[in-house]
Order: C-alpha cells, then sequence, then structure tokens
C-alpha cells in the first residue's frame, strides 16, 4: 500500500523547536535596534545627555513591552511542545504561521515607539498579540483533536493551557481598548497584564503553566 507524503511530513518536534528558538532569538534582538544612541554632536552637557535619555522613554517601554510579550509567548509555545507526543504536517504548519506572527513583533514595536500617542499603532500592536494567542490556541485545539497529546496530560492540565490564552487575550483586550482613553493607559495595563503572567506561575501554577 502506497503511502502519501503529508502522512510523515513534519513530524519532528525537535526541529519546531530549534527553529522557534532561533526565531524568537532573532526577534528579541532586532527589537533592541530601534534604541538608538544620542548623536554626539547634539551632546554638549550632562544636561543634554539627561535630555537626550529621557527623550528615549517613548521608545524604550515599547522595548521592555515587547521583550516580555516574546518571552511570554515562547514560555508558553514550548509548554505545548513539551506536551505533544508528536507533530504532524498540519501541526508544523501552524507553528510556522505562529512564527510569521512572532516576526512581525519588531515591526508592530517600532511602530508604536515612533507613534506610541496614535491610537492605530496600539492598536496595530495590540493585534499582533491576538494573533500570537489565536495561533497558540489553534495549536493546541488541533493538536488534542488529532491526538498529539501525551497521554499522561491530563484533563485538567489541557484546560489550564487553554484557560491561560483564554484570560490572557481577554485582558489585553480590555487594555487595548483603554486607549480610547489614552495609549500610555493602554501600555500601562499591558504591562500589568505581563508581569502578573510572570510571577503569577508561584502562586497559581495550575492556571499559568
Amino acid at each position: 500500500m502506497s503511502v502519501t507524503y503529508n502522512r510523515f511530513a513534519g513530524q519532528s518536534l525537535e526541529r519546531i523547536a530549534a527553529l522557534s528558538d532561533g526565531l524568537f532569538a532573532i526577534a528579541m534582538t532586532l527589537l533592541v535596534l530601534d534604541l538608538h544612541v544620542p548623536v554626539r554632536d547634539a551632546v554638549h552637557s550632562e544636561g543634554d545627555l539627561l535630555g537626550a535619555l529621557v527623550a528615549l522613554v517613548p521608545r524604550f517601554v515599547p522595548y521592555f513591552m515587547s521583550f516580555l510579550t516574546l518571552g511570554i509567548f515562547w514560555v508558553g509555545q514550548q509548554t505545548q511542545i513539551g506536551h505533544f507526543a508528536r507533530s504532524d504536517r498540519n501541526l508544523a504548519w501552524i507553528h510556522l504561521g505562529f512564527l510569521l506572527v512572532v516576526s512581525l513583533m519588531p515591526f508592530s514595536t517600532g511602530l508604536l515607539a515612533e507613534f506610541i500617542t496614535f491610537r492605530i499603532a496600539l492598536v496595530a500592536y495590540w493585534l499582533n498579540i491576538l494573533l500570537l494567542g489565536v495561533t497558540l490556541f489553534a495549536s493546541w485545539r488541533y493538536a488534542l483533536h488529532a491526538g498529539l497529546v501525551r497521554d499522561d496530560v491530563t484533563s485538567d492540565m489541557k484546560s489550564a493551557v487553554e484557560m491561560r490564552i483564554v484570560i490572557a487575550q481577554s485582558l489585553y483586550a480590555v487594555g487595548a481598548l483603554l486607549c480610547l482613553i489614552n495609549t500610555y493607559v493602554s501600555i500601562a495595563v499591558i504591562v500589568l497584564v505581563q508581569l502578573n503572567y510572570i510571577i503569577a506561575p508561584r502562586i497559581r501554577p495550575l492556571y499559568h503553566l
């Protein structure tokens, strides 16, 4: 009996993880390229240098926020991969789609840094986060449906992975909606959500895998 290519393509979890690690590392590195050292000719005193550094704050905040974003989603993806027994072609392409969205993060970060007071820039940044969550959720749902999750993964763990994504995306949406008041308010809320997901595992490990 002949075997079709699609039945055995994309089965290596190790290659997915390796590609993901490399692309996340590149995206995280590209973020810092938007931070530029003050021009020497424009700095003539300590006060000038201090003023130039203060002027960089609107760019540093999106950088910090995006580094946290990528870190959180890297942990989320690695958690999923760690619970997969195997992969298949469809799951591999879902994760390639996820990495496509990861690669957009430096652009959305640069856009927000350049137009930090513009709601459209904030919404574009939030859409980047939303797509990250959607593709990661699709990965988990597909893996469950296709029987790619390890047998020792309990129903509580399966629910916890889904709830983490849904709750986080809901909170991010609330943060983005606050741009109707002020984009800085939105950014502050998004950062607080991120810090919660970094610190909270020590308090409630079940829902923050």
